[in-house]
């Protein structure tokens, strides 16, 4: 595992191998996420649509999302 040194401007540089995995180059924008204690750093997506799309497939039983939109029409202001 890479170890990285933090310079005394507050900057670090990537391992090669980290750059690959994430398919990133100079002047490529990340995102830096910190959450618990843990930080992560991974490639800023082109279109957070594109990302973010088929993350919940499976998450709800099936039938739940037609159950529940069929709900919303049946309620009316």
């Amino acid at each position: 595992m890479p170890v990285v040194k933090l310079s005394s401007k507050n900057q670090i540089v990537l391992p090669r191998e980290a750059r690959e995995a994430m398919h990133v180059k100079g002047k490529d924008e990340l995102l830096v996420v910190v959450k618990e204690g843990i930080t992560l750093i991974m490639a800023k997506p082109d279109s957070y649509r594109c990302a973010l799309s088929g993350l919940g497939k499976g998450v709800y039983r099936k039938k739940y999302l037609e159950e529940e939109r069929r709900s919303w029409q049946k309620t009316r202001c």
